[in-house]
């Protein structure tokens, strides 16, 4: 069965157009829901709007949105003045621009769609932009309204399609400074930093969506299940978690070295320096030899 277009319209740069669709490329659909019910009846129960001082419920047609100045200080927006104040959508995702993915810091990202075309008089179009793009390695930079709201995309190729992903407007995206503004400056260097490049390159790999589980679903799964069938809930053992005290006992143990020998940059350094021993012995031990003969 086809999925259902989250949103119709046009892909247009230049004088270039085409009829495009949008599909969610990410659902929650799949996982467990629950409903709230009322312990004692079994019965689902539902939400009601309260007014805060009359306790009496609020019916949704008396329900008002409301911008607050100072406290209990409200601004009321009728809803046809919120209707009149979302911008007028013309159904084009009009492109602003091409540039490198890696152009975009990812903390932008917001949700990725499918874009497709929507019908066969387009698919030329499409496929022209889309090979265009991949050609030149780069993405689109579009805004289209979507969803009632004026929104930044950027799109780029994804197989025999594209990829749309709504991208968060600056104002959203919280400066880092704040968040690492405690964070000392350190200089890490020597074996401590030899240890962690050679874990890092012993655990260098390929993402693949499909090794990494939802534990927390799965464990859901297993309990909605027994509790069906009338098992025993299945108990999670806490984790163990070690205490680090001594990281570069901990750097030296994840790379499989014991604590009481050395690392493999010194070990080098040891079986040279034993190999050089060795080699001075023996000149001397010949050289003994060579006199005593003489």
């Amino acid at each position: 069965m086809s999925p259902r277009a989250q949103w119709k319209g046009y892909l247009k740069f230049g004088e270039v157009s085409c009829a495009v669709a949008l599909y969610a490329a990410v659902s929650t659909s799949e996982r467990i829901s629950f409903h709230t019910l009322n312990r004692e009846t079994g019965n689902r129960v539902r939400r009601e709007f309260i007014d805060s001082q009359t306790e009496k419920p609020v019916p949704r047609d008396d329900q008002v949105k409301g911008y607050e100045l100072n406290k209990d200080d409200f601004i009321v927006l009728e809803p046809e003045e919120v209707a009149a104040a979302v911008p007028e959508s013309d159904k084009v995702l009009h492109v602003k621009a091409f540039l490198a993915c890696s152009d975009i810091d990812d903390v932008y990202f917001d949700r990725p769609y499918y874009l497709a075309p929507s019908a066969s008089a387009s698919e030329e179009a499409f496929a022209l932009i889309r090979e265009g793009m991949r050609r030149k390695k780069v993405a689109a930079i579009a805004q289209a309204v979507l969803f009632r709201r004026l929104r930044t995309l950027m799109i780029r190729p994804h197989g025999k399609g594209l990829i749309a992903t709504t991208l968060n407007f600056d104002y959203e995206v919280r400066s880092a400074r704040d968040a690492f503004e405690d964070v000392p400056d350190m200089k890490i260097k020597g074996e401590m930093l030899d240890l962690a490049k050679h874990i890092i390159t012993t655990k260098e790999g390929s993402f693949d969506a499909s090794e990494f589980d939802d534990r927390y679903e799965a464990a859901l799964t297993e309990l909605v299940k027994a509790k069906i069938e009338g098992r025993a809930i299945p108990q999670r053992k806490p984790a163990k978690v070690a205490k680090v005290t001594d990281l570069m006992e901990a750097l030296r143990q994840s790379a499989g070295a014991d604590s009481r020998k050395a690392s493999p940059k010194h070990a080098s350094q040891k079986a040279g320096s034993t190999s050089r021993k060795a080699e001075k012995s023996h000149t001397a031990s010949s050289s003994r030899s060579q006199r005593k003969a003489g």
